[in-house]
Order: structure tokens, then sequence, then C-alpha cells
């Protein structure tokens, strides 16, 4: 699937606002680290904050590939987004992310109006792959079910 960003795609990343972000480290290694920032710039690309994030932005200035997972955990369905992360640390463009996300934080401490961002990650799109469950393979399964499953799964862990 190529990189430009449909409709469903920006949905489900507007609605989680979680992504699940692989990079890699300078011995090979695979680095990943949930970013609660990730937001859709354009229809090619996607962005997050680096706010506690010196793994993340270490491995994209060594090498800028990247890899976002965003995953509706009650469809168990998502999308694997493949590209090439740029780090921005300062200028017009960083100033204008900055302006993009404020009022946008949701997993940020409340007691402060605005967390220490470092830089932003812009993330051209290269590819885009579907994640789905292995439990849509059950011809007795739909998202109806699925969905029901899990909603009431999270609501009796939540009551523990």
């Amino acid at each position: 699937m190529p990189g430009k960003l449909t409709s469903d795609m920006k949905r489900v990343v507007l609605e989680q606002r979680l992504a699940f972000v692989a990079t890699v480290c300078p011995d090979g290694t695979p680095n990943l680290s949930p970013k609660g920032t990730i937001a859709v710039w354009d229809d090619d690309h996607l962005v997050f904050a680096d706010i506690r994030s010196p793994g993340t932005i270490r491995n994209l200035k060594k090498n800028p590939v990247v890899e976002l997972n965003v995953v509706d955990p009650f469809r168990r369905t998502g999308y694997r987004f493949k590209g090439i992360g740029e780090v921005i640390v300062d200028g017009a463009r960083f100033e204008e992310l900055m302006r993009f996300y404020r009022g946008r934080w949701v997993d940020t401490a409340r007691s402060k109006a605005e967390p220490v961002i470092r830089a932003f990650v812009l993330v051209r799109v290269e590819k885009v792959l579907p994640l789905t469950s292995p439990a849509y393979d059950d011809p007795s399964s739909d998202e109806r079910s699925i969905r029901r499953y899990w909603i009431s799964y999270f609501a009796d862990l939540n009551e523990k």
C-alpha cells in the first residue's frame, strides 16, 4: 500500500493517540517506544513530540528509518506506517509544529501548562500495511463481537 494516508488511517491515529515507534539502534538491535503524542500532519506525514525520547531521537539521527504501529485495542485492527523520520529541534518548522501541538496534550501531566518538548519527529510515510488480529480468521467472529469482547475485558480489568 502506498504512503498516502487515507481517511481511515487518519481516523485511527486521531482516535488512538498512541503509537509504538520502532527505530534501529547503532548495534542493529530494535528499539521500541510508545509515543502518546502521535498525530497526522498532512496526507503524507505523521508527527510526534520528543518529550522523553532520547533513545528514539539518537537512533533517528543515525538512521532515519522508522515504523509506527497504531492499533485500536477494541477492534484489534490498525496500521503499520513505515517511513523516514526527520528530527526537528528548532527554527520555523519547530515553531509551526509547536503551535499545532498546543492544546493537544493528552498523555502528559495535567498540573503544568505544557510539557517540555525537545524536538519533533516528522515522519514521511512511504509504506502502509494493515494490522488485523487473527481473531478475524474465525468465520464466526466479526468486528462487533470482537469489540464487545475486548470492551468487556478492559472493563473487568479496570474493576480489579
